[in-house]
């Protein structure tokens, strides 16, 4: 692997060079974000810490994005045992909210907002999860810089004023006046530059790190959690909260011409990356050529595929027998691939049509190269739109994602988890290991999919290969696919003509999402660091000791 290109073929193919040091990276959506978790490196943190540091600073400048009332989940890498551990924080259903329950109130699906879409808030379980194991500083000090930010303000940055403004155009928050008074204290989104304060989700942050599990889950978090729940007629109660616990899994893998590629395993939709691959494996991509109509028709059909069996599969394994090992056969690849027609887009590929969602991804090497994979989310902006009043953070919407379909293994049943978008990744091969995520809803399985072929296949460094243009297809069917313009025309006349309905995306567009990336070469001992230009983030070193 090619780990820096010449400075003529960078001046080409990427906008920002990598950072690059003997020290720590933290890779965040947010600068802040990433200058406080490298101040926690900088002071003897883990890799761990500062991912914690980070996140908790991203749930207060983003908060339509992610925050302490969403889900969260992380692969680690260790360096020193060699192992990586998966954490599964996303929160369960309520006991009392069944399909039974929500059909006796007259619904028949799902609801995308307010209070029956509300699960528990599975983020700080994973915290306390991934700080009980790997964190090296208290807790408290991870927690620091999030609790100063939201007691003093951070002016709000550009990408977050233009989320902002579309979470107030949607009418996300106009049901909660709590909402309202929290995200609107002026009656309308915050501009470019306001300052923003949030003391209530400040006084929140202390109580879990004075208390942990019970600084959140139980005491003046839970009890302000529970009365709005009370006051939107909601099924949540104390045990709901008080019983959650985040759970260590095995991460799944596949390999992709020498390289390894993780993905957390189901609930999630990670295997539909790994599936992408398995299909994308049958074809010369690399004699295609990077963004050739007919490597991009290849990953395109193969993501049709690919979330079709996941979308039909995948559900809660404590309530569903999902076949991992079947589905990343590569017998299976094979036989799904020999249906992809290289003249012809297949428009018959049929599974459900889920909405979109909203997220925060990061990504933290340490100088001893533990890696830090995290993701977190209120699943749609401002989740499901219901404030924990008192608290100072939004209730995320994720049970959305269930279905009443008696006859789906992702049907909604107490104390289950839904299949899930959130997704953190690792890849390595010999001496390098990287941690990388793109955000965005079901965007994200078929952008893991693209950043992989990007390193593998065309030999581009971690910040070419965030950078570099993708599609994405937001449908599960049909032949609908949005590509950013940066594509070039001939190959996206190219694929019109093979029966692909394109749609041209700006040249850096957030439908595609944005991503962040970090690398370890333990042959040098040299980290680096990448950011995409699709956020307002970047990938920050450690400060040098004084």
């Amino acid at each position: 692997m090619t780990l820096a290109p010449n400075a003529e073929s960078q001046r080409v193919t990427q906008a920002r060079s990598m950072v690059i040091t003997r020290g720590g990276i933290v890779a965040a959506e947010s600068p802040l974000a990433a200058q406080a978790a490298v101040q926690v490196l900088a002071r003897g943190g883990s890799a761990v810490d500062a991912a914690i540091a980070a996140n908790a600073v991203m749930g207060v400048v983003s908060p339509m994005m992610n925050g302490i009332g969403g889900d969260l989940f992380a692969i680690v890498y260790d360096a020193k045992s060699g192992r990586r551990y998966g954490i599964n924080a996303s929160g369960w259903a309520p006991r009392g909210l069944t399909p039974e329950f929500l059909r006796a109130h007259g619904m028949e699906k799902m609801p995308g907002a307010g209070i029956h879409a509300v699960t528990v808030p599975g983020a700080v379980e994973g915290w306390l999860k991934l700080h009980e194991r790997f964190g090296k500083r208290p807790l408290a000090e991870d927690l620091a810089a999030a609790v100063r930010i939201a007691e003093e303000g951070a002016p709000v940055t550009e990408w977050v004023a233009v989320y902002w403004e579309g979470a107030v155009q949607t009418h996300w928050l106009a049901g909660d006046p709590a909402a309202q008074k929290l995200y609107l204290p002026e009656g309308r989104a915050p501009h470019v530059g306001e300052i923003v304060r949030n003391p209530e989700l400040a006084a929140a942050l202390r109580r879990i790190a004075a208390a942990g599990h019970d600084g959140f889950y139980r005491g003046d978090t839970a009890q302000k959690i529970l009365a709005t729940e009370q006051r939107f007629g909601g099924v949540m109660t104390a045990d709901d909260l008080a019983e959650f616990s985040a759970e260590w899994v095995e991460p799944i893998s596949t390999t992709y011409r020498g390289w390894t590629v993780y993905e957390m395993p189901p609930n999630g939709q990670g295997i539909a990356a790994l599936m992408m691959l398995n299909l994308a494996e049958n074809f010369p991509l690399e004699v295609m050529g990077h963004n050739s109509a007919d490597s991009l028709h290849v990953l395109i059909e193969a993501k049709k595929l690919a979330y079709a069996d996941m979308f039909r599969n995948v559900a809660d394994p404590k309530f569903a027998q999902v076949p991992v090992g079947a589905m990343l056969a590569k017998d299976y690849a094979k036989k799904r691939a020999a249906q992809i027609d290289l003249a012809r887009a297949n428009c018959d590929v049929s599974a459900g049509l889920p909405s979109a969602g909203d997220t925060t991804y990061l990504a933290t090497v340490d100088k001893d190269g533990n890696e830090v994979s995290l993701i977190q989310s209120n699943y749609s902006e401002f989740g499901s739109g219901i404030v924990a009043e008192g608290a100072g953070f939004v209730l995320q919407n994720r049970g959305a994602l269930f279905t009443l379909d008696g006859q789906s293994p992702n049907v909604l049943a107490a104390r289950k988890r839904p299949l899930h978008t959130i997704i953190p990744a690792q890849m390595e091969k010999g001496d390098v290991r990287i941690a990388f995520g793109i955000m965005g809803g079901w965007n994200q399985s078929q952008a893991h999919a693209q950043f992989v072929v990007n390193v593998v296949d065309y030999g581009m460094n971690i910040q070419a290969a965030l950078e570099a243009a993708r599609f994405t297809k937001r449908t599960f069917a049909g032949c609908d696919v949005d590509i950013e313009s940066r594509v070039p025309p001939e190959a996206r006349g190219a694929l019109e003509a093979k029966g692909h309905m394109v749609s041209v995306l700006s040249p850096y567009a957030a439908l595609v999402g944005g991503g962040q990336a970090v690398m370890r070469d333990f042959s040098t001992g040299v980290n680096y660091g990448a950011s995409d230009p699709r956020k307002d983030g970047a990938a920050v070193p450690e400060p040098l000791p004084q």
